[in-house]
């Protein structure tokens, strides 16, 4: 329990903050590489699909467990709350609450990091659908 104490945030928040750091990164990458794409230069629709949409699984990934990830911080800080104040002797309710709190960052830390994320993937998600639009109506057109 020892080990949990000391480690719980460090853990936690390194694994929020390595989501955040890979959402951040396929989210500029996704950007830049919309940016300097030439769709025309694909010949089949799907193949310019699979491109557009590489890493943005991740990207949905991120955005739906960082919650889940704060929330297990959380849950285990009230853990680690309760069995510190099992072993004292007189219950002070200055340190429950305390301790509480400070479970608690964990889940806002991850809610901090889905909802960017989330933003982020509907955001390039719609940039793929304008992309694709784009393509057909380039390649509809030509064939008229």
């Amino acid at each position: 329990m020892e080990l949990l104490k000391a480690y719980l945030d460090y853990a936690v928040f390194g694994i929020l903050g390595l989501m955040g750091f890979i959402a951040l990164w396929v989210t500029l990458q996704r950007v830049f590489y919309y940016r300097n794409l030439q769709w025309h230069a694909f010949d089949h629709p799907e193949a310019l699909n699979i491109v557009l949409t590489r890493h943005l699984t991740t990207l949905s990934i991120i955005g739906a467990n960082a919650p889940y990830v704060g929330l297990l911080g959380t849950v285990l800080g009230i853990l680690i709350t309760f069995y510190d104040l099992g072993q004292g002797e007189s219950l002070d309710t200055g340190a429950i609450m305390l301790g509480l709190a400070l479970a608690l960052k964990a889940t806002a830390a991850g809610i901090a990091i889905a909802i960017p994320s989330i933003m982020a993937y509907n955001g390039l998600m719609r940039k793929v659908d304008v992309i694709n639009a784009q393509y057909r109506a380039h390649f509809d057109q030509s064939r008229a």
